[in-house]
């Protein structure tokens, strides 16, 4: 028999460095799920991935058990580190901060597939080029 979803939880953390501190206790401790087996499950799946941030979706059980799936790091987060930036333009539109080749777009349309709402490839790269423009990055052949 399935066991009976009490709720679902987004969270997006740093990888390998998940704390029973905010936001991860604030978010988990009402639903009354062991933040500490949590933390360290995280931190295990994304060993190897420090400095990116990974989406969870955290599955919590009338039981008080849990499941977790990781996602892609944002496709915000991926630009910036191919752009070589702390953070993205303060004036969308206006500010042209940095530049990305259309090959890292690809690359990063190819990564983030999953995750998208894109049914070929070139529909994701023109999300993440949305995204880049967004960001005050221009797109460079």
């Amino acid at each position: 028999m399935a066991k009976k979803v009490k709720t679902v939880v987004k969270l997006q953390l740093s990888a390998g460095q998940a704390t029973p501190a905010p936001p991860v206790g604030t978010a988990l401790g009402p639903h009354g799920v062991n933040i500490m087996e949590f933390c360290k499950q995280f931190n295990e799946a994304t060993r190897g991935k420090e400095g990116s941030i990974i989406p969870a979706v955290l599955t919590i059980y009338e039981d008080r058990s849990f499941t977790f799936k990781l996602k892609t790091p944002p496709a915000s987060d991926l630009l910036k580190k191919a752009a070589g930036l702390a953070k993205g333009s303060g004036q969308t539109g206006k500010e042209i901060i940095g530049s990305v080749t259309r090959e890292q777009v690809a690359e990063i349309a190819r990564l983030k597939m999953t995750d998208l709402n894109a049914s070929d490839l070139e529909m994701a790269v023109r999300i993440i080029e949305g995204t880049a423009r967004s960001l005050g990055l221009e797109i460079k052949e």
